[in-house]
């Protein structure tokens, strides 16, 4: 669970946060997302780490996410944190040292749940560097990604364990549904676009 910051001047340019009743939202979580790719190497192998548990319906959007790209079977991504195999508190170090030992300069994507202000609820946000799993609830765990993103599920500020209890479910598998969907389809056309190009090259 990540704690939603005051974005200053400078990361409000640069983060997207995005309601998820817009009608433009896959395209707009998309487009962010190619801008994103297109700063890593091509040969950089892309890692999606989706943070969270199953044991609390707030908490669950990472694996929720995860179980939904596993789906896609997709080649261009190596995926960590499920709902059978979730990455959480208690393996989160374990996970990301196995991660960086396996791959070479991974290019990490990080993906949590978070809590906002009760305007922010059921935006979808997007921005660059690590998101903090564990501070909405106090935790203090390592950073994850070299981008991230959150989907803000309730109100923080108070309680926030009780909060996450008593979450909607359907508002975390709708965000889960979104995120799960543009992100599959930005790295894949990301990938597409590069094959492309060093075809012609």
């Amino acid at each position: 669970m990540t704690q939603l910051p005051k974005p200053s001047q400078n990361q409000q340019l640069s983060c997207l946060k995005i309601p998820h009743t817009d009608p433009e939202i896959h395209s707009a979580i998309i487009h962010r997302l190619l801008f994103y790719l297109s700063q890593a190497e091509e040969q950089q192998p892309v890692v999606v780490v989706c943070v969270g548990t199953d044991r609390s319906t707030g908490d669950c959007l990472g694996p929720l996410v995860g179980t939904a790209l596993e789906r896609y079977k997709s080649p261009w991504f190596h995926l960590y944190g499920t709902l059978d195999e979730p990455v959480h508190a208690v393996n989160l170090q374990e996970t990301l040292s196995s991660i960086y030992a396996l791959h070479d300069r991974p290019f990490v994507i990080g993906i949590d749940a978070c809590l906002g202000q009760s305007s922010s609820v059921g935006c979808i946000q997007v921005a660059s560097g690590p998101l903090k799993p564990g501070a909405g609830v106090h935790k203090e765990l390592p950073p994850v990604g070299d981008i991230h993103l959150t989907g803000i599920v309730n109100v923080g500020g108070f309680m926030e364990y009780f909060v996450l209890q008593n979450t909607r479910l359907s508002l975390v598998v709708r965000l889960s549904e979104i995120i799960a969907s543009s992100l599959h389809s930005a790295i894949q056309e990301w990938k597409s676009r590069s094959t492309l190009v060093a075809r012609l090259d």
